[in-house]
């Protein structure tokens, strides 16, 4: 392993935020980035407004001035809402051509809390595995209770598992189930949340950007896919530990809130990471098996009189975003 001094002396870190009027989640966050930043002395951060129409870039540029943390801290003001990649990719695009050219590049969600440490194991860990492309953060709530943070790429038993929702054929397929039980040590891993996740300048020599024709979701996971295909593997890091406030950037699926109907870009989205990485005929296979998987579901909760857990027209909307239903039009590979 190496030590705090070479961490310290290592090449720079960009660090990535993307905002869409999540200002004050956004500041907060800076705020918990403060100390580290400075102990580091080589890291810089990007905050890119994706065009929020709001006053968030105003409130974002106050803040870095009254903090006077423009030293490390700068604000991208982007001229359109190009979604998650695209936000992130204006900075990436930026540290490729950059003189100074950092070693690494974090991607971090705007409804995060860094924890103390949290950089420096990542770059701790980085430094010491020069084979390694990626590696993610151990995410919590804020009480410390850790959330799934290391996944399984999705396929076809994972999809109809999903649907299904049955124990004894959860069990069955446990190790294909995206989420993994949360690990306790650092483990390789197939793809790592996008809410704290560094990735080895190099990876995006080789593999390229982050692909902008995902709005959002789903970018994560294709991009681990293909970074996997060129030889660059993916780790889990527990001890680099960041708070994430579930769903508050995006607004979906936040606990304790009334579900929302799920957004037309997270099926897109899903749609296309079958399409474009396995292609028609098994896109076509994984939507039929959670589809009946899900309708077994939805039969055996209305005999049971259980509740559904899933946001209003969740089956509607699948079914209309579905590779199924979208054969005869354009289907957006």
């Amino acid at each position: 392993m190496v030590t705090r001094t070479e961490v310290k002396n290592s090449n720079t870190l960009w660090i990535v935020i993307v905002n869409y009027r999540t200002a004050a989640l956004t500041i907060d966050g800076l705020h918990s980035l403060e100390n580290e930043v400075r102990e580091l002395g080589t890291v810089k951060v990007f905050i890119v407004d994706n065009a929020s129409g709001d006053d968030s870039v105003e409130q974002i540029q106050q803040a870095i001035a009254q903090n006077t943390w423009g030293d490390w801290a700068s604000l991208i003001p982007s001229e359109k809402n190009g979604g998650f990649a695209f936000g992130n990719n204006l900075v990436i695009q930026k540290a490729l051509h950059a003189s100074d050219s950092p070693q690494y590049l974090l991607l971090l969600n705007p409804d995060t809390i860094v924890r103390s440490q949290a950089l420096i194991h990542l770059l701790d860990f980085m430094n010491a595995n020069p084979s390694v492309g990626i590696a993610g953060s151990r995410l919590e709530d804020p009480d410390g209770t850790p959330q799934q943070s290391a996944f399984r790429f999705h396929s076809f038993l994972s999809e109809w598992d999903a649907g299904l929702s049955l124990g004894i054929i959860s069990y069955l397929l446990r190790l294909w189930i995206v989420a993994r039980p949360v690990p306790d040590q650092a483990c390789q891993t197939d793809w790592v949340s996008g809410a704290s996740m560094i990735i080895r300048r190099e990876v995006f020599e080789t593999v390229g950007l982050m692909d902008e024709d995902y709005f959002m979701y789903y970018e994560e996971v294709d991009f681990c896919l293909q970074a996997s295909k060129k030889g660059w593997p993916c780790w889990y890091v527990p001890a680099s530990r960041v708070v994430h406030l579930v769903g508050q950037s995006s607004g979906v699926n936040q606990p304790g809130v009334e579900k929302k109907r799920q957004p037309t870009y997270w099926f897109e989205s899903r749609r296309r990471y079958f399409v474009k990485n396995y292609g028609l005929l098994y896109a076509i296979l994984v939507d039929f098996l959670w589809l009946t998987g899900f309708l077994t579901w939805r039969g055996r909760i209305f005999f049971q009189r259980k509740p559904d857990s899933y946001p209003p027209y969740f089956l509607t909307d699948f079914v209309r975003n579905s590779v199924l239903t979208r054969l005869g039009s354009n289907i957006n590979v």
